[in-house]
């Protein structure tokens, strides 16, 4: 009798769809689940979605006998075209892949030979975030270094490109208790780092009593876990910013200066026709300001290419954003129409314009990245050690240790160069 095997799981996507993976695989094992692999979908573009579909097919050619459960945002938001394809044994939404009753559900219907494939409720119903929080190996899934706690998923906002609000739902957040006790929980495991993440990480507190804002729990976190030694941001929407977050990020040294900012373009019609709530002046503002407030701020952002109807004068907008906002990593997302947006019956930019303006977009990034770069020669930074001789200074650029360093350590080191992606240690 051939021995089962453990599950796998293949993750596309976001780092939420990284930690609800390790979730995830818990769960089915814990479920006794074996001789499955599940993949677990990301819905931002069109290519992710066909990604997934072409890893569904390798991996049941490669092994016709194994099981193939399909979760994630893109099974949220068509299951059926999840369900039609053959290689496919079962699809679970993303409020059921964080229940155990559904990974006990679908071993059972599994081993039955059940023909109902498709298990995905409303998410617009969920109103619950922390039960995944608790327990568990979701928020480790960077070895020894940093720890990941969700405090927010869902989102109210509707910008018209994005599908992401379909799959996973209205905004909710976790009580700052339970984060609280998160944090202080990895911090005992020897985290050196935490960082707080969720779809709309700026959108915290609207559900809770009292309505607490992001820069409350950052503030309450600091104060009722001072063995934590960084506290790091995940991406936010500047325009959300609270007065109390600001405050932190200028007087906090344990709260990291790095910010991924969701700008996504340069021009104001762009963005009134991309339903955001900022204008261009408002971006500018705010970076100037978080600058004037920390001078070591590093910033982030993604940005989209090739908008419906995006001329070249606004794609230029979004180019010269670059240096109007000092941004050094960028992100950069070649549009890609999702059906059942509003941009999808938008106007189009041609596919290869598409492609070149984001070619120009990444090189205008990587420009920024070697005057960051350059910038940090001779300098001494507090850096935290990962594997393989990487570590990260507070602005979150990655750095090649000159010696062996146990990851998770904290220390500092001179800069002493680069090689045109990362920093060099003395």
């Amino acid at each position: 009798m051939p021995t089962a095997r453990p599950v796998e799981i293949v993750t596309f996507g976001c780092r939420l769809n990284a930690l609800d993976s390790a979730t995830a695989r818990a769960m089915a094992g814990a479920a006794g689940l074996d001789n499955a692999v599940i993949v677990n979908t990301c819905a931002v573009t069109a290519e992710a979605v066909k990604q997934a579909r072409q890893t569904i097919r390798r991996l049941k050619r490669e092994d016709p006998a194994r099981r193939i459960v399909v979760t994630g945002c893109a099974a949220q938001t068509e299951p059926a075209s999840f369900a039609g394809m053959t290689e496919v044994d079962r699809v679970l939404g993303n409020g059921e892949k964080r229940d155990p009753a559904s990974w006990a559900d679908t071993r059972r219907a599994l081993d039955l030979g059940s023909s109902e494939k498709i298990v995905v409720g409303d998410i617009m119903a969920v109103r619950e975030t922390a039960p995944h929080l608790l327990d568990g190996p979701a928020d480790t899934i960077e070895g020894h270094s940093r720890a990941f706690v969700q405090v927010q998923d869902g989102c109210d906002h509707r910008c018209t490109f994005c599908i992401i609000p379909y799959g996973r739902g209205n905004a909710r957040s976790v009580p700052m208790g339970a984060v609280v006790e998160r944090v202080r929980a990895l911090v005992a495991q020897g985290f050196g780092e935490v960082v707080l993440t969720g779809v709309d990480l700026t959108s915290y507190g609207a559900g809770l009593p009292g309505a607490p804002r992001l820069g409350t729990l950052v503030r309450v976190l600091l104060r009722h876990v001072p063995e934590l030694a960084r506290l790091r941001l995940s991406s936010i929407d500047s325009v959300e910013v609270d007065t109390e977050l600001m405050r932190a990020l200028a007087e906090e040294e344990r709260l990291m200066p790095h910010l991924h900012l969701s700008l996504q373009a340069g021009d104001d019609l762009i963005l009134k026709r991309m339903k955001r709530r900022h204008s261009r002046a408002d971006a500018i503002g705010f970076c100037a300001e978080m600058r004037r407030r920390r001078p070591d701020m590093v910033f982030g952002a993604d940005i989209i290419a090739g908008f419906p109807t995006e001329t070249g004068a606004q794609f230029r907008a979004s180019l010269d954003l670059v240096d109007a906002c000092g941004l050094t990593h960028l992100h950069v997302f070649p549009f890609s129409p999702r059906a059942g947006t509003p941009a999808a019956r938008m106007p189009q930019v041609a596919t290869e314009i598409v492609r070149e303006r984001a070619a120009r977009l990444r090189e205008k990034g990587t420009q920024a990245l070697l005057r960051h770069l350059a910038a940090e020669i001779g300098t001494t930074r507090q850096v935290l050690a990962e594997r393989g001789g990487i570590a990260r200074t507070p602005g979150f650029t990655p750095v090649r240790l000159s010696r062996p360093t146990v990851p998770g350590t904290l220390t500092h080191i001179r800069i002493a160069g680069h090689d045109g992606a990362r920093l060099i240690a003395a």
